[in-house]
């Protein structure tokens, strides 16, 4: 097994002649296309040099930079993560390709914004930051060059940001709001912590990433203060101005999520260890044929299903099936893209639910996951697949 784990805004368009005149448009839309298609050739020859002139010509053809950004790089980068997903590109291939991607931002952010002192006030401050664990740190990078681009001081603070010292840095700093990034589910727990540690401090946050759900869902459930699909709304609704916090909550998670009550979520996160353990070994007894795998072998199989358990126990702690069957689909697909059959996911399942049996809401997901195994495809829990 294996698994591992941003739109223009209608009242723009609205206001943008060529969204009026389909022939006006054709020429930048098809200067657009034409760019995504040499920038992706570019990034998967790992071809830095070609990259950053794809991009510059484009800006020096009149392309506004934050198109550029956003419908040029941002979908050439969710193409390398689901060209990876389909096996079609290796590991090493989407990691220099999201370096060149990384890299061609930020020269393009530093030629755009060379005379940026003298452009006058700034429409505020506002910290950028992937929540602690998250290392897809592209979407927030994308979002950070846009806001600046849009006239403000952002403190961009990179991937995998402790919460101690995300918050030290809002009381150093007192931004507006906190844009907060993750675009991986099982960092939900850790969102929430962040969340209601910023407010703690009066800073109001906007969440973002694949991990809070294609509609927001999970920054809702977590308290955040606002949530955009994408990095232009997201500069939107900040411009629009943050609602303050309220007073800081002394509550326990559990009071906000009821759920969390039966400790089911405590209990299968405190067991981890011991359910990977004892799920391998029952894989082992039930396929001889493991016994005999190779250390590099038995890493991958122990560390997907240390997957399975980290999930199970998000899905758990947002109560939301969804999140766990959706990631036990995406999974079957990646396996299939590997030609490793999809049910030797069920195995892992039944074992997991054996240990789990007296666990009613982890037996509940982990019969749903069989079920929907069994009827196919589902949307993936990690969003468009970028890697970032």
């Amino acid at each position: 097994m294996t698994a591992r784990p941003d739109h223009v805004p209608a009242a723009e368009l609205a206001e943008d002649p060529a969204a009026a005149d389909p022939a006006a448009a054709a020429g930048p839309r098809a200067a657009r296309e034409e760019a995504r298609e040499e920038l992706w050739e570019a990034v998967r020859e790992g071809d830095e040099h070609a990259a950053s002139e794809t991009v510059f010509a484009a800006l020096d053809a009149g392309a506004d930079p934050e198109e550029v950004l956003l419908d040029v790089i941002a979908p050439v980068q969710r193409k390398v993560g689901t060209e990876w997903a389909a096996d079609r590109i290796t590991v090493a291939q989407e990691h220099a390709a999201t370096a060149i991607n990384d890299r061609i931002i930020a020269a393009l952010a530093h030629r755009v914004r060379g005379g940026r002192s003298g452009a006058g006030a700034w429409a505020g401050r506002v910290t950028v930051a992937c929540v602690d664990g998250e290392w897809h740190a592209l979407p927030a990078r994308l979002l950070a060059e846009v806001l600046s681009l849009r006239g403000w001081q952002v403190d961009f603070l990179g991937a995998q940001v402790p919460t101690p010292h995300l918050v030290a840095h809002l009381h150093r700093t007192g931004p507006c709001a906190v844009a907060l990034s993750s675009s991986i589910p099982t960092r939900l727990p850790t969102a929430h912590a962040t969340i209601t540690a910023c407010q703690a401090a009066g800073v109001p946050v906007l969440a973002g990433g694949a991990a809070f759900g294609p509609d927001g869902r999970y920054a809702r459930l977590l308290g955040a203060d606002a949530w955009a699909p994408d990095a232009s709304a997201a500069a939107d609704r900040l411009s629009e101005g943050m609602p303050l916090p309220g007073p800081p909550s002394a509550h326990h998670p559990a009071e906000d999520l009821p759920h969390l009550a039966d400790q089911e979520y405590t209990m299968v996160t405190r067991t981890a260890p011991q359910l990977v353990r004892e799920t391998l070994t029952g894989l082992e007894e039930r396929f001889p044929a493991m016994r005999d795998y190779t250390e590099r072998q038995r890493l991958h199989t122990t560390e997907d299903i240390a997957h399975i358990v980290d999930f199970l126990a998000t899905a758990l702690y947002v109560d939301d099936e969804e999140l766990f069957t959706g990631f036990m689909t995406w999974t079957a697909e990646i396996l299939a893209a590997r030609r490793v059959p999809a049910r030797s996911l069920h195995p892992a399942l039944d074992l997991l639910a054996g240990q789990l049996k007296d666990f009613p809401r982890a037996a509940r997901l982990l019969d749903r996951a069989r079920q929907a195994l069994d009827a196919g495809p589902a949307p993936n829990p990690m969003g468009t697949g970028e890697p970032g």
